[in-house]
């Protein structure tokens, strides 16, 4: 397998399973949310809603099957604290189950100072390394792993995520306030940390889905999100 600096995009009938698959579970819902770059979103999407045993086993075979087909190679799985934990958990079981056995480790919001001490649990960083995650929304958590890993002595290889929602990051002005980059928080990593990015479905593929809903309750949702879209999305 290659590695690849774009996004490497599930895409086709598995990124549209996949949105079926979130809105069944709830995790995708439409609507009016205030998201954290204080943006009016029709849409939202709480990974934290994949909270039973079915639904992150089947949420983890997305992630393997979206890796497997996106060419990227890795060493071992990082998931950072704290959504990242169980995450990296439930894909490394299913890469293993699949017969790609990776180490696994994840850190610690504060460092332990009894026992092992320190902030990171499991296998040793090395290698190349995979942080697995569900949504990028400003790039930082990304850039603590990062952190981490290199100063582990590794290599910050590649991020997995479940949606990549493809619109524009915002950063702090001079005046203080939030205001809109050019890039989105995934172009961010790409271009600027050189990593590749996997996402198992993009917000093109979850208008995609809207469309093939266009004579039920779900369609009427389209407009928003294309609207949204329009005005707060990045070209690729």
């Amino acid at each position: 397998m290659g590695s690849d600096k774009d996004t490497a995009a599930a895409g086709g009938a598995l990124a549209q399973e996949f949105v079926q698959f979130c809105v069944d579970a709830g995790v995708l819902r439409f609507g009016e949310f205030k998201t954290k770059a204080g943006r009016m979103s029709p849409y939202f999407f709480n990974a934290g809603l994949f909270d039973d045993g079915a639904k992150l086993g089947r949420l983890a075979r997305f992630y393997a099957q979206a890796l497997m087909a996106s060419g990227i190679e890795f060493d071992m799985i990082f998931g950072p604290a704290y959504k990242g934990i169980p995450l990296g958990a439930a894909v490394a079981i299913e890469l293993a189950r699949l017969g790609r056995n990776v180490p696994f480790a994840y850190n610690r919001k504060e460092a332990k100072d009894h026992g092992e001490g320190g902030t990171l649990v499991g296998a040793p960083l090395k290698g190349r390394v995979l942080i697995v995650d569900d949504v990028m929304s400003a790039g930082t958590a990304a850039r603590e792993s990062i952190a981490l890993i290199r100063a582990a002595g590794a290599t910050p290889h590649a991020v997995a995520i479940a949606l990549d929602r493809q619109e524009k990051a915002t950063e702090v002005g001079p005046d203080g306030a939030l205001r809109d980059v050019d890039h989105s928080a995934v172009q961010y990593v790409q271009r600027e940390l050189g990593m590749a990015v996997c996402a198992i479905a993009r917000l093109a593929d979850l208008l995609q889905y809207l469309d093939a809903h266009a004579g039920d309750d779900l369609g009427q949702h389209r407009d928003r999100v294309l609207a949204y879209r329009q005005r707060y999305g990045v070209h690729e």
